[in-house]
């Protein structure tokens, strides 16, 4: 799943900024019922994620059955959490896309 067409489907825009409190909130809570609902690791874990962006993640134990679905989740937060300290890149430096796969979570300069 990426990330665009989440913000479409909860959000029906791909700019957060334009989404009122109550669409954000309502979008929210429909990823919250699906995460919940969804079997697929990888769909799964892409919703986690922006949930987690948004400050309404569930606890792991909670989101993921499996440990290696809880690592992956780890490594993501953490790595947000570096990308966070080091602010926003300088014009024109390439950045790092995130791919999450249904069993792994890859790192791609570009």
């Amino acid at each position: 799943m990426e990330f665009d067409d989440q913000m479409q489907r909860f959000f029906g825009t791909d700019d957060l900024g334009a989404v009122s409190p109550a669409a954000l909130a309502g979008g929210v809570e429909r990823m919250q019922v699906e995460l919940g609902l969804e079997t697929d690791n990888g769909r799964k874990f892409a919703m986690w994620s922006l949930l987690y962006m948004l400050g309404a993640a569930p606890d792991l134990d909670i989101a993921f059955k499996n440990e290696r679905d809880r690592d992956a989740a780890r490594t993501f937060v953490e790595l947000l959490d570096r990308a966070r300290e080091l602010g926003p890149r300088p014009e024109g430096r390439a950045g790092i896309r995130m791919l999450l796969n249904s069993d792994r979570v890859s790192l791609v300069a570009g």
